[in-house]
């Protein structure tokens, strides 16, 4: 069991909430510092961290030989609307989080959560770049 876990925790931080079955989820929740563990790597802020578009490419759709096309068809979207955020033109919405999370047997909460860290990543890029005044 100790094994699994250490696998799923490296799984958990290599894909910073990416495609993560949720069986392996549940089983580090089991333990009470192992979900002290989960969530402080979790909640870990990324330097630079990934557009979800390249999470969902690299870890969703890749691994499973999937076009762009067949993913749009499959989770109920135009092929252009993928394509965007796949390609870092577009977000994450909350409507799109919860298709994912279906497809793919994640929560929606994940793909929010990679949306909100690269968004405030670059946001505080930004803030800092410039002068705020009250």
């Amino acid at each position: 069991m100790k094994t699994l876990r250490s696998i799923a925790l490296v799984l958990l931080v290599n894909t910073a909430g990416g495609c993560i079955p949720a069986v392996l989820t549940l089983l580090l929740a089991r333990d009470t510092a192992w979900s002290v563990l989960l969530r402080q790597e979790v909640t870990m802020k990324m330097h630079n961290p990934p557009h979800p578009g390249e999470v969902l490419r690299q870890l969703c759709l890749e691994p499973l030989n999937l076009t762009v096309t067949d993913a749009a068809r499959s989770l109920g979207v135009s092929r252009k609307a993928l394509s965007s955020i796949l390609n870092g033109r577009a977000g994450i919405s909350p409507e799109m989080a919860v298709r994912l999370s279906i497809a793919f047997d994640t929560s929606a909460e994940s793909w929010l959560n990679l949306q909100v860290q690269y968004d405030l990543w670059h946001a505080e890029k930004t803030g800092r770049r410039s002068t705020w005044r009250n």
